[in-house]
């Protein structure tokens, strides 16, 4: 069970509670929400490492009071050795998933740290970067103590990731996997923190960082240069929106799969589904994430290829993707699940300023190549690539991969704004969407939202059977429901499983005050401040 928090002053949800907690005394020192979420995401990046890493990517929603909100872009392209062609040559069918071939797109999330903390600037704050980053430095130099998941998937994939470059070294115990609560110090990652802190985050692209980066990217073959670190930059642009009967829903265009995120929350209202937790319900949602992905996969990538793709979300294109689905009877579904592995926090103070932001290095622990100047894990985000040049997402030089990663923020009528969101590659919309239809359709509260059986629809990993995921406490006659309505069902053996994400939400009504509330999945908080 998850217990729902209420504070007035400011609230910050993340994944791991340390991460809750640094972002919840910058609003207590004076900060504000984009402050907090710096400081979240810097801390976070180190003390959950196996979900992220300042050589991943991040994306943000930022609600002012009064204002739509604002998306920011932090993802980079591939680098300049990136080619079909070289990964040809080198034998490769595909792009690798692991090693200096999987490390192949600029890292974006610093970037985006930067243009969020020249907002807040702007917004009036007042707090420099050694104070929001000083938490998460503490916890590189002092050592972290390895949480469950961290133990778990390290064991899981010790053959692969041991074999790359500098990861022994940080994440391993004497070349074996570490036990749960065993410290592990990250002091060159702590050198370089405390560097951006004083240099500037974009030293990361254009400093004596970057150089450090560049040399050790060349030095184990990856694709990325320095000029590809120095080219990079984030971008404001306008986010996707949907409109539904509470309000209206925003998230993350192209690259990201955020419209898939919108399209089910759209198509499911057209199904008009008046009680929560039943067939109609479920099912509903399963169906409407069918129809969504459809329509992701024939649209999504990079932006300057994917164009304005708000036409899909227009009230005659989510009536005719609804009209496709049958009420009691599931459509085939043969599409392959994406993975990825992610952090989501969540962050807003008194003046109702709103932060919905996503950080990720896609498979735990991203390349598995960590950088020995810098401490700096790489991301693999590019393994989305396609080495098919007639495909949707081809590899070329300064193109951006297709990216699950999508922040939501609600805006009610009533005056609420809920910012949400999730970990977990293709669950992300399809958890975004139970959490949602929970707490503002059927009035559920919030940690009960999170908290209650979820369900992820895609194959099951080591396995080419395509079926429905259900935790096991999802109701025994519901599951019947499902199967007799053509659903194939796998019921895990888990009551609250990391298959399903790590999710968090707060609420910040009219009056100010803030429900807040982390997934018990992870290992996560909600901290009012």
């Amino acid at each position: 069970m998850s217990e729902t928090i209420v504070g007035e002053r400011g609230m910050v949800v993340a994944p791991h509670r340390a991460a809750a907690e640094a972002g919840a005394e910058i609003i207590r020192a004076g900060g504000n929400a984009i402050e907090a979420a710096i400081a979240a995401a810097a801390t976070i990046a180190v003390i959950y490492p196996h979900m992220n890493s300042i050589g991943g990517d991040g994306f943000w929603l930022i609600r002012e009071p009064g204002k739509e909100p604002r998306y920011l872009e932090a993802c980079g392209g591939a680098g300049s050795g990136a080619t079909i062609r070289a990964y040809r040559d080198k034998g490769h069918d595909a792009v690798p998933a692991r090693g200096p071939d999987a490390a192949l797109t600029v890292a974006g999330a610093l970037s985006g740290w930067n243009t969020a903390y020249e907002l807040s600037q702007s917004l009036g704050g007042r707090l420099d970067r050694p104070t929001l980053l000083a938490n998460a430095i503490a916890h590189a130099q002092n050592g972290i103590a390895v949480t469950r998941s961290q133990a778990r998937l390290t064991a899981e994939h010790h053959a692969v990731l041991s074999a790359q470059p500098g990861f022994a070294e940080i994440f391993l115990v004497d070349g074996k996997p570490p036990e749960t609560g065993a410290v592990l110090r990250q002091e060159r990652l702590a050198d370089t923190l405390d560097h951006l802190a004083r240099a500037g985050f974009l030293d990361f692209y254009r400093g004596d960082v970057a150089s450090e980066i560049a040399s050790d990217l060349a030095r184990i073959g990856a694709p990325v240069t320095r000029d590809d670190l120095a080219r990079h930059e984030a971008r404001l642009r306008p986010p996707l929106s949907v409109r539904l009967q509470q309000g209206t829903v925003y998230n993350a265009p192209p690259p990201t799969q955020g419209l898939a995120s919108l399209l089910i929350l759209g198509i499911f209202e057209r199904l008009g589904v008046k009680r929560g937790e039943s067939f109609e319900h479920v099912h509903g949602l399963i169906e409407a994430t069918k129809r969504a992905f459809l329509l992701r996969d024939r649209h999504v990538t990079d932006p300057i290829f994917a164009g304005d793709l708000s036409m899909h979300l227009s009230p005659r294109v989510l009536e005719r993707e609804a009209a496709h689905i049958d009420k009691s009877r599931a459509a085939p579904w043969p599409q392959p699940a994406r993975k990825g592995d992610t952090v989501w926090l969540g962050a807003t103070d008194a003046s109702g300023l709103t932060v919905s932001y996503i950080q990720s290095i896609f498979w735990e622990f991203g390349s598995g190549c960590v950088l020995p100047a810098t401490g700096i894990t790489w991301q693999n985000r590019g393994a989305s690539f396609s080495l098919d040049p007639k495909s949707l997402n081809p590899l070329e030089p300064g193109r951006k991969p297709f990216h699950t990663l999508n922040p939501a923020i609600a805006r009610f009528d009533d005056g609420r704004i809920m910012s949400y969101g999730t970990m977990g590659g293709d669950g992300q919309p399809q958890t975004q969407g139970a959490i949602f239809t929970r707490h503002a359709l059927f009035g559920m509260d919030l940690g009960e939202a999170i908290a209650a059986p979820r369900w992820l629809l895609g194959r099951t990993w080591g396995s080419d059977h395509t079926n429905l995921r259900v935790e096991n406490r999802l109701d025994a006659d519901l599951i019947l429901a499902l199967e007799r309505a053509g659903h194939e069902i796998h019921v895990l053996d888990e009551a609250y499983s990391d298959t399903m994400g790590h999710a968090g939400a707060l609420v910040r009504r009219k009056d100010g005050r803030i429900f807040g509330a982390s997934d018990p999945r992870s290992d996560g908080a909600a901290v009012a401040a």
